[in-house]
């Protein structure tokens, strides 16, 4: 984990939103101090959102709507 003073992180902060997109962490100091952790959400990693996908995609392969259109099933729940 990088330490960056808060200076620092306040004047490049799009710069390291950027770095924390794609996974680094921060540590956040001040005079010295560590004040704050600058880290990606948990369970928003790329590895993350990939491996959702790839479950959603084979759950779709597996199961058919069973001649029913999605636009049918949509149309019938706004009935209700």
């Amino acid at each position: 984990m990088s330490e960056i003073g808060a200076y620092e992180a306040k004047t490049h902060l799009s710069e390291i939103l950027e770095r924390v997109r794609k996974g680094e962490c921060f540590t956040i100091t001040k005079h010295g101090q560590a004040v704050a952790e600058l880290r990606p959400p948990v369970g928003q990693g790329l590895e993350e959102r990939q491996a959702a996908v790839a479950r959603m995609k084979a759950f779709q392969a597996s199961h058919d709507l069973g001649g029913v259109s999605l636009r049918e099933l949509i149309d019938a729940g706004r009935k209700y």
